[in-house]
């Protein structure tokens, strides 16, 4: 996966490498530059796909944690921006809604769906069996879960040997859940896992030397390792493969209507522009799905 964009600069890299655990906005959150050539995408509304979600305040609010490049991160000039912001957008489009993200912590956004706070979770979220029995996803990427450890360390980083190591991820994801709390309980104690309130804090602790590398979504690696100025590399293979999707209430209408809304973007080809906008070509799905099947059935 190519992201084609500018590199972070010097200066503002030095600025963040000071000794403090309240590090934001270093690695990926407020970036220099959006991806070379972006532009804010826009769609008409579809009559016939509006009608089947109606909503009070005629916004659709989707609850996000920012930074979690290129999913999600701030711009320079502070707006929330990135690939899922951007899918999220079209989306509201074609239900001819107005699209508002709000900024939550991520171990928030889900109780805020289920509450009604918000309509709908987009923040790298992996459509797992567990959430589902909780929440149903409408599924827009395949990515999984790849290490990054600094470029100039010389000690062996294992992923499927990493008893003895210290590895960073963001707080709540699946890298914590899924990956390095079960390899800390398959080593017996033997894995330090430090975790931070955001992934490039987690990347960041990596280039301080707090941490033998760190674990997140293989899209958030990419961006990360591509705008570290070679100071991050990716070691070893991406696993944990599974679907990425916006999360919404369990049984509601809509989730069908956004997975219908999400049908007509990869039938016009806005989707796929879209996701190549942020060097996205690897993972898109072919069809529109709820929790992993497609909504036509088959």
């Amino acid at each position: 996966m190519n992201v084609r964009s500018r590199p972070l600069r010097l200066g503002v890299l030095a600025a963040c490498l000071v000794p403090s655990l309240a590090l934001t906005g270093c690695v990926t959150n407020e970036e220099s530059a959006l991806p070379e050539g972006w532009k804010q995408p826009h769609t008409d509304m579809v009559p016939g796909i509006a009608a089947l979600y109606h909503d009070g305040d005629g916004v659709l609010t989707v609850g996000t944690n920012p930074p979690f490049a290129p999913f999600e991160f701030k711009d320079s000039a502070g707006n929330i921006v990135g690939v899922e912001m951007d899918l999220a957008r079209a989306v509201a489009d074609v239900l001819g809604l107005d699209f508002r993200p709000v900024e939550q912590d991520f171990a928030m956004i889900l109780p805020a769906v289920q509450q009604g706070q918000i309509d709908m979770g987009g923040s790298g979220f992996t459509d797992n069996a567990e959430r589902r029995e909780s929440f149903d996803f409408v599924d827009h990427l395949y990515a999984g879960i790849q290490w990054a450890k600094y470029s100039k360390s010389t000690k062996d980083i294992d992923p499927d040997n990493p008893c003895g190591l210290t590895i960073a991820v963001q707080r709540s994801t699946v890298s914590e859940t899924d990956d390095v709390r079960p390899k800390r309980e398959a080593c017996g104690g033997d894995l330090t896992v430090l975790s931070y309130d955001s992934s490039d804090n987690a990347a960041l602790a990596v280039m301080m030397g707090r941490a033998d590398a760190f674990s997140a979504d293989s899209p958030v690696t990419a961006w990360a390792v591509d705008r570290s100025e070679d100071r991050l590399e990716t070691v070893g293979e991406i696993s944990h493969a599974a679907p990425y999707g916006f999360a919404v209430p369990k049984n509601s209408e809509l989730g069908p209507a956004v997975a219908a809304a999400l049908q007509h973007l990869i039938e016009t080809g806005q989707y796929q522009e879209i996701l190549a906008q942020w060097g996205i070509d690897q993972g898109l799905v072919e069809q529109a799905m709820i929790n992993e099947r497609p909504i036509n059935g088959s």
